[in-house]
């Protein structure tokens, strides 16, 4: 049986992350979203608080900047040595079993994963920051700087990694916006979706070939 998996990209705030778990509980598998950051955690040797914050935003908002970013003699950066491991233990859950991850670049490290639904959720400025002050008790005076501080470290990351356009609809199955639609019906219908994706089948008495007695 082939494994499915669900790969979720979330802008800051639109609530990305509580539809992965939602998914993943609707549909009885495991959703990695924090279990990742202590996977990385556990085997880079790095705090679990760097480790959040450097696994999937870069220091700079600037994609050349990061180029020159934190190099080391022998060039390998403390975010470069993240990357590869993270890849690694992406690439390692994905070949247990059906799951969901959330973030982190797995849409591209999983690119060639068969049966894969790569998903984009994101919302209005209003929205995200509306929901960063109710959810996360932001008390910025402005949480629209954050979020876009957020975004552009975010963005500069997936792009220095994958040299693709992070948000970009084109790179991903289903984009959805859940401050229109909800992070209830947000995770229905990508559950939904994921339901019809292929199923390794056995071929029918049909499609098996036949044979011309001379």
């Amino acid at each position: 049986m082939k494994n499915k998996i669900v790969t979720i990209s979330r802008e800051f705030g639109s609530g990305g992350r509580t539809v992965g778990k939602l998914v993943a509980q609707k549909l009885g598998i495991p959703c990695y979203d924090q279990e990742l950051i202590e996977k990385l955690a556990e085997e880079s040797g790095f705090t679990h608080e760097y480790v959040q914050e450097h696994s999937e935003y870069t220091p700079h908002s600037s994609w050349l900047s990061n180029v020159f970013s934190g190099r080391t003699i022998n060039g390998v950066s403390n975010q470069d040595y993240l990357w590869i491991i993270q890849r690694k233990i992406i690439l390692d859950i994905a070949a247990k079993g059906p799951c969901v991850i959330v973030g982190r670049c797995a849409d591209y490290i999983l690119r060639d994963t068969e049966d894969l639904l790569t998903v984009f959720i994101h919302a209005s400025m209003q929205s995200r920051a509306e929901r960063i002050v109710k959810v996360y008790g932001e008390t910025e005076n402005s949480p629209e700087k954050r979020l876009k501080d957020k975004d552009k470290r975010r963005t500069a990351y997936y792009e220095f990694y994958t040299d693709m356009q992070w948000g970009k609809v084109q790179n991903y199955h289903v984009a959805l916006d859940s401050g229109v639609i909800g992070i209830e019906k947000c995770a229905d219908i990508i559950v939904d979706l994921y339901k019809q994706l292929p199923q390794e089948q056995q071929p029918s008495a049909d499609d098996k070939p036949t044979t011309s007695k001379k």
